[in-house]
């Protein structure tokens, strides 16, 4: 029997433990969380869109995987009765300037084998009736879920199986030792033959515990979200993007329906003073030391400090956030949104201050380490599952 530990309790963690359940049936699996329930941070704080993977290199895993997950969580949740609906979405150029990157999206969209349909203004608002738009994209396959409560789902199937489920256990060393990697813990230490690091956001620091070099550093990027007044919920019907800034790996404050029948909007992406950093007034001094020490962030800052700045402004300013909102649907005004708390996104960035734009998920001796897996990681998880059992050599761990 092979004794698998994974490190993190969201839904790449919990969706990996349940692969190795379901494919190593003889196997022992225990997943190790340091929060007292699942699900506390990026998976938590999400917008609850299952995405289709029209932004998404072709070829890349981030492409791959999430078109793959787009399909299999609707299937999971079917399967064991979770809510989710398939409502579609618009990404809308509202401005003739936007259009080449919206043709662009669309190009890079049928590449990926997706369901889109580029439409003009008039269709978009039969989608949309308060949508401001001159040209949109139309993504059939896109849908919304609530992923805590498939990472709760997950988290039962798992304890029936069979598998050992600790949570407000904080892993603090990993060793290997001859065939065998000991995690040091908060409650003890837990002996595996393999160890499969699913932290998020502190993924990199479990990496560097296990003796794994790595030149990527994970930087807090807080998104912060509004919701729509209940008595304006009528102005949106389902999913509403801007163009994406090919630059960036942020896709710019949109609005979402929620499964609750809730409407959100956001999220901005302001750099965070925490690694769970969701608040201004949230403030770890080694995780603030760990992003200034670094020159990753130095070199970033220096590429896209205006857009930085931007973000920063529409932080602190309801007004500024109302107006990036009313160029998507132009009724909305300051008095039609009210705050609804915010995630912090987990983004592996390059000594040279690039941004690791795919999933990256790095091998060592009886070790995996889920680096970068920032959106769309909550729609991929079960096929990031996939993809990292698949390739666990059996005698690795036999």
């Amino acid at each position: 029997m092979a004794r698998f530990v994974v490190v993190g309790g969201g839904i790449v963690g919990l969706a990996v433990a349940h692969r190795l359940m379901t494919d190593r049936p003889g196997d022992s699996v225990t997943v190790l969380e340091k929060e007292s329930g699942w699900a506390a941070h990026q998976t938590g704080h999400n917008s609850g869109v299952i995405h289709a993977g029209v932004y998404y290199k072709p070829g890349s895993l981030k492409a791959t995987l999430c078109k793959a997950g787009s399909a299999s969580m609707k299937e999971f949740c079917a399967e064991h009765g979770l809510s989710y609906d398939v409502c579609g979405k618009l990404i809308v150029a509202t401005d003739e300037a936007e259009l080449p990157r919206l043709h662009d999206l669309h190009q890079r969209s049928v590449a990926n084998g997706l369901p889109v349909k580029l439409i003009g203004a008039d269709e978009a608002r039969e989608y949309e009736p308060h949508v401001a738009a001159v040209a949109a994209l139309h993504v059939a396959s896109t849908g919304i879920v609530d992923f805590g409560a498939v990472c709760r789902k997950l988290a039962e199937l798992l304890a029936a199986g069979g598998a050992e489920l600790r949570t407000g256990t904080e892993v603090t060393g990993v060793t290997n030792r001859g065939n065998e990697v000991v995690v040091t813990t908060t409650g003890g230490e837990v002996v595996a033959d393999v160890l499969i690091n699913c932290a998020g956001l502190h993924a990199d620091r479990i990496a560097r515990l296990s003796g794994v070099s790595t030149p990527v550093r994970i930087i807090p990027f807080r998104g912060e979200y509004y919701e729509l007044a209940p008595q304006r919920r009528d102005l949106v019907r389902g999913l509403i993007y801007p163009v994406p800034d090919p630059q960036f790996p942020f896709l710019g404050v949109h609005l979402t329906k929620m499964i609750d029948g809730s409407v959100h909007a956001g999220p901005n992406a302001v750099l965070a003073t925490a690694r769970e950093g969701y608040s201004w007034g949230r403030i770890n001094l080694r995780d603030v030391w760990d992003e200034l020490s670094y020159r990753g962030l130095w070199a970033l800052g220096r590429k896209h400090y205006r857009y930085g700045l931007t973000e920063v402004a529409r932080s602190l300013s309801k007004k500024r956030f109302a107006a990036s909102l009313a160029r998507l649907v132009p009724e909305l005004t300051p008095a039609d949104i009210v705050p609804a708390g915010a995630g912090v996104r987990a983004q592996a960035i390059l000594p040279d201050g690039g941004l690791v734009d795919d999933f990256l998920i790095v091998e060592a001796d009886r070790q995996v380490h889920v680096l970068n897996a920032p959106s769309p990681a909550a729609t991929s998880s079960l096929e990031i599952a996939r993809h990292i059992v698949s390739r666990l050599p059996v005698a690795q761990a036999g």
